[in-house]
């Protein structure tokens, strides 16, 4: 069975466009913790939005649709699952994964992969709508095609999962403290958690 994002992969794509705010204000907040040089691995990379904007060249994700179009973006891709990721231990000197743990079977084995393949001193980078946050309540109640399938986490709960798999100097960052339908320009992005609907969190090996 195709999966919802292999069926509305230009649907999902077509998001950033009509959110631009959002979008940005994310992609800037990604760009705190995000290193600027070494070899990025981006699991869950969709269409490649924020591969592309943050020179991360190789992306992973189970949709051979939204590969389609991340390749045309020039992403180097892979058709595979952040559970069972194809690569060699220590390959990578970052691993982002956004919006991602909310669609995964199995976040644990997730962040465990994740750990796997990069490079002592590296970093995880993950992105996320904390579950308690006016965004992450907009889309639990939305009705969506892509939400009402994801399983959310606070930012407190996804710390959690970090430091379980000792990935140590956990930093976060927050932005997106109003609605979505009022957003008309890059949000305010602060240190911290639990006022921001988006938050990112990295950690290092």
């Amino acid at each position: 069975m195709r999966s919802v994002f292999d069926k509305q992969a230009e649907r999902y794509d077509e998001w950033f466009d009509d959110n631009e705010f959002t979008y940005l204000t994310e992609l800037e907040a990604l760009k705190k913790l995000v290193p600027a040089s070494g070899k990025g691995l981006e699991v869950g990379v969709g269409t490649g939005r924020f591969a592309l904007p943050l020179n991360i060249s190789v992306g992973i994700d189970p949709s051979f649709e939204m590969l389609r179009i991340a390749k045309r973006r020039g992403i180097r891709v892979v058709a595979g699952e952040g559970e069972n990721l194809p690569s060699g231990g220590e390959k990578f000197d970052y691993v982002l994964l956004m919006i991602t743990l909310c669609f995964v079977k199995n976040p644990q084995k997730v962040i465990r992969e994740s750990k796997r393949v990069i490079k002592n001193g590296g970093e995880i980078v993950v992105g996320i709508i904390d579950k308690n946050g006016l965004l992450g309540k907009f889309y639990q109640e939305k009705d969506s095609p892509f939400y009402k399938i994801a399983k959310f986490y606070t930012a407190k709960e996804c710390i959690k999962l970090l430091e379980k798999n000792r990935f140590k100097n956990i930093t976060t960052y927050q932005t997106i403290f109003s609605s979505p339908q009022v957003i008309n320009g890059i949000d305010v992005i602060k240190q911290g958690y639990g006022e921001g609907s988006f938050v990112v969190i990295s950690g290092e090996k």
